[in-house]
């Protein structure tokens, strides 16, 4: 009987806390459909027949499935020219901003030099500075060094991330001490002590901070387009604007079969890495 009864107040308390999680459960539906249900019409509509688009009420599964939107898309405009340029841009960028999200994040952590504590509160500070106000500036100084409609001329002014340098340091600092403390006692230098322990520890917060880099260098679209002034320099956002002023506003099917082209690797690439990077934000201790 008792336990019977320990039974019955167990499933209640089951259901109250289920009953409790149901609006967030609401609410978590209701944005999820918010995302999901554009990107399901993008992705329809570059498969459906042109009329099938425009049509009232509207139709939500294509009656059949065309693919002449994509070569569209690709022929009207040098899709192939650009996703070679963004390409380029994203690897050498995205690569060079965590290399150095990933030194200056452990000189934070681990190294000690003058006026550090200070140092590191300036880049706290650079994260909350707008990147449109240093549009001008960079502007100047990439024109200066002779670097304007160059690829080294798209990637340069991003490369120092507040963000990556700022998670990873806080990763760094919660990694077991114990460990790094016997690295140093066997005779490992700074280097060896990153690329052999620190690094493969923090693999979660540093493909964290590579995933973030790659999706900002991969859908920039302001800065490419102050600092290219050819066409075939552009990047891919930039070959939609493109696409849509040659194809005309009436033409969406090419437009959202070139969206997604621009979308499918990046969204390939976060279902690759979405494991690591929940743990590579929840692993950043809040650590002074």
């Amino acid at each position: 009987m008792a336990a019977s009864t320990t039974a019955v107040r167990r499933n209640d308390t089951v259901t109250k806390r289920r009953i409790r999680k149901l609006p967030a459960l609401l609410v978590l539906i209701v944005v999820g459909l918010l995302f999901l249900v554009p990107f399901y019409w993008m992705l329809s509509s570059a498969f459906k027949p042109e009329d099938e688009i425009y049509r009232w009420p509207l139709q939500w599964i294509p009656s059949e499935l065309v693919l002449d939107h994509f070569r569209r898309a690709w022929e009207t405009v040098p899709f192939g020219q650009f996703f070679l340029n963004s390409v380029i841009v994203t690897a050498v960028g995205a690569t060079l901003k965590v290399v150095l999200a990933v030194f200056s994040a452990y000189a934070f952590a681990f190294l000690r030099f003058p006026f550090k504590r200070v140092i590191f509160l300036a880049v706290l500070g650079a994260l909350m500075v707008p990147g449109h106000v240093t549009l001008l500036i960079n502007y100047i100084t990439i024109g200066n060094l002779g670097l304007i409609n160059t690829y080294a001329g798209i990637f340069l002014p991003g490369l120092a991330s507040a963000f990556g340098t700022f998670l990873l340091r806080q990763h760094f600092l919660a990694l077991p001490k114990e460990v790094l403390e016997a690295a140093q006692l066997d005779g490992c230098g700074h280097l060896r002590r990153l690329t052999r322990f620190v690094l493969p520890m923090a693999k979660p917060a540093v493909v964290t901070v590579a995933l973030i880099a790659v999706i900002d260098e991969w859908n920039d679209f302001i800065w490419p387009l102050l600092v290219t002034n050819s066409l075939q320099m552009r990047t891919l956002p930039i070959g939609l604007m493109f696409l849509k002023e040659t194809e005309g506003i009436d033409q969406w099917g090419p437009i959202m079969a070139g969206t997604v082209l621009v979308v499918l690797p990046m969204l390939l690439l976060f279902l690759f890495a979405q494991r690591y990077i929940i743990a590579g934000l929840a692993g950043a201790a809040t650590k002074n």
